[in-house]
């Protein structure tokens, strides 16, 4: 197999996926304005999306573990394909809720599959800068693709970029019908769901990691939901101009998700993810509750998305250590922490935005990160142990 065309083909499909998960929040404004409702109700459709990807998160593993990744991953790219390009067609908010439910169940299962795959075919020795290297193309999602969207929802109006992703996610599914590698024999076996879940939860590492991811993401995700709705009604900003701050910002993410994989399989990895969690939580207040001017708020948000874009990549690439037959399953359960923080994060932001104003999610962003930076620490000691000692 031609190593470097199969993570062409990951690479792809990652940023497809992302793409669709991540098109919401620059379309709030103009979706609001569009379906006459207030931005805070707009924003529950990336709620909607993070609670579906959780539900999903939670079985993507033992799917893919036990039926294959070529399968799964036909299913569930048709699926997100036909939700994208139906959005752009989507009369009302509850059709738009139930297509973006739709996204986030095919959305789901993708990531853990990809993480799967990559494990089954790249070594141990350089399988931690493999998944970062995916992982940045989740960067990579928010600093082209996101701000795309803003420019298209300039130049056609907010439908328009669900039309465009959804191409792509269509490309994405040929790629991966063409070139996704198939399994020697017959890989259908029983769906072990519950002992495969069983054997994860007993180990320390996974009992903690999820607990910390899920602090941290609540902050991530909340911010990232209303950011770019913060600049256009902070700064006066045309939904276009705002593609210029959030590709900027994006880089911050970028980087982060790649610098992870340096720091993936250090002993010490548990200090360094305290340490970048509150820093990047600081930064975060900064960005929504301190008057600092455009520039100096986006520069802040590079920072802590940046920051607080490193922890995610870490604890993959851990979980694959400690999940033996069942990576894709690990996977999953740390997935799924990653889109309950999302399906969190945003509902708690938007009542916040409701109630007291966008200088509520800087202290939401604050707060969850400093509950994720104490669990760290406390717990710590489970994330330098190898797989063989964590169980009990």
């Amino acid at each position: 197999m031609n190593k470097a065309w199969f993570m062409a083909v990951l690479a792809l499909t990652v940023l497809a996926t992302i793409s669709a998960i991540l098109i919401v929040p620059p379309l709030l404004v103009e979706i609001a304005t569009d379906l006459e409702i207030s931005v805070a109700v707009a924003g529950q459709l990336a709620t909607a999306t993070f609670a579906a990807w959780a539900v999903t998160g939670v079985s993507a593993g033992p799917l893919s573990d036990s039926f294959g990744r070529r399968p799964v991953a036909m299913v569930c790219l048709a699926a997100l394909s036909v939700s994208m390009l139906a959005c752009a067609i989507a009369p009302n908010l509850e059709t738009l809720l139930t297509l973006r439910v739709l996204t986030g169940l095919g959305g789901g299962v993708i990531p853990p599959n990809i993480i799967g795959s990559v494990a089954d075919v790249i070594s141990p020795a350089r399988r931690a800068q493999a998944v970062g290297a995916l992982l940045a193309i989740q960067g990579l999602a928010s600093a082209i693709c996101v701000p795309l969207v803003a420019v298209l929802a300039d130049v056609g109006g907010w439908r328009l970029p669900f039309i465009v992703y959804g191409g792509l996610l269509v490309a994405a599914l040929l790629a991966n019908w063409l070139w996704l590698p198939k399994e020697r024999g017959e890989r259908v076996r029983n769906f072990a769901y519950f002992s495969r879940y069983k054997s994860l939860v007993t180990m320390r590492f996974f009992r903690v990691a999820v607990a910390v991811n899920l602090t941290q993401r609540i902050a991530y995700w909340g911010s990232i939901s209303f950011f770019a709705a913060y600049l256009i009604h902070t700064f006066d900003l045309s939904v276009g101009f705002v593609a210029l701050p959030l590709a900027v910002a994006a880089v911050g993410q970028m980087a982060g998700n790649y610098g992870a994989s340096f720091a993936a399989n250090r002993r010490h990895r548990a200090l360094i993810i305290a340490a970048v969690t509150v820093v990047g939580g600081a930064f975060g207040l900064a960005v929504f509750a301190v008057d600092m001017g455009l520039w100096a708020t986006v520069a802040a948000a590079t920072v802590s998305l940046g920051l607080l874009g490193m922890t995610f990549p870490i604890l993959i690439a851990a979980s694959t250590e400690y999940s033996g037959e069942s990576k894709a399953t690990g996977v999953g359960l740390m997935g799924f922490s990653n889109q309950a923080g999302g399906m969190l994060g945003a509902a708690i932001a938007g009542a916040l935005l409701a109630s007291v104003g966008y200088a509520g999610i800087g202290y939401m962003c604050l707060g969850a990160t400093i509950v994720s930076a104490l669990l760290t620490t406390l717990f710590g000691r489970q994330f330098g142990e190898t797989a063989g000692q964590s169980k009990g």
